[in-house]
């Protein structure tokens, strides 16, 4: 389905970077080693770059991250691109400044042991930046996410913060908001958007 996707003419999502991580990337330590899980096509990916982070972009379409490379080299940054399916991909051990999941939606088993690793990952202040609809989202008009029948990869607050122990919650909420992104993530959405940081 992704590859297919990301074939079509431009780019799916857009190239400019989400909301939620435009405005909280700062959050991050300045120049560190960044991880975009999910990642796409590459528009958080590069945008990073673009504000003196080491990114690494990884996602488990080719024909996405082919395109995230060259949207890099349109903007004069380079990112590292790793093709791989995140429930075979090690995220390390305090390996990452950053950690970013935008509309990463997976089934709850993987999101469970991605998530766990996520805590494992970050380094002592290092930081985690989430975005990604909930089941609220389902009644409302915008479109993206997950389809109606597979209720259980969208997420909530109080179990994001269940999956991410270990992790302090700076920010957390669920809310309303008005998603502008390419064709596939518009309108009126039902989001949860997470901030945590990784204390020692």
């Amino acid at each position: 389905m992704w590859d297919q996707r990301y074939r079509e003419a431009g780019y799916a999502y857009g190239i400019e970077p989400n909301d939620f991580l435009k405005a909280e990337y700062s959050c991050i330590p300045a120049g560190g080693r960044v991880l975009c899980l999910a990642e796409g096509e590459g528009r958080n990916a590069v945008f990073l770059a673009k504000q003196g982070f080491s990114v690494t972009a990884v996602d488990q379409s080719a024909v996405g991250l082919e395109k995230a490379e060259k949207l890099a080299a349109e903007n004069n940054v380079q990112i590292t691109t790793q093709v791989a399916d995140l429930a075979d991909y090690d995220l390390g051990t305090e390996k990452w400044d950053g950690i970013i999941s935008i509309w990463a939606h997976l089934p709850p088993s993987l999101r469970l042991n991605v998530h766990h690793q996520v805590v494992e990952s970050l380094k002592p202040q290092g930081a985690f930046i989430l975005e990604a609809y909930t089941e609220h989202h389902i009644d409302m008009s915008g479109v993206g996410g997950p389809p109606p029948t597979a209720r259980e990869m969208f997420m909530s607050l109080q179990a994001l913060k269940t999956e991410l122990k270990g992790l302090d919650v700076v920010s957390g909420r669920e809310t309303e908001r008005h998603v502008s992104e390419g064709k596939y993530h518009l309108g009126d959405s039902g989001v949860v958007q997470i901030v945590a940081r990784k204390s020692h």
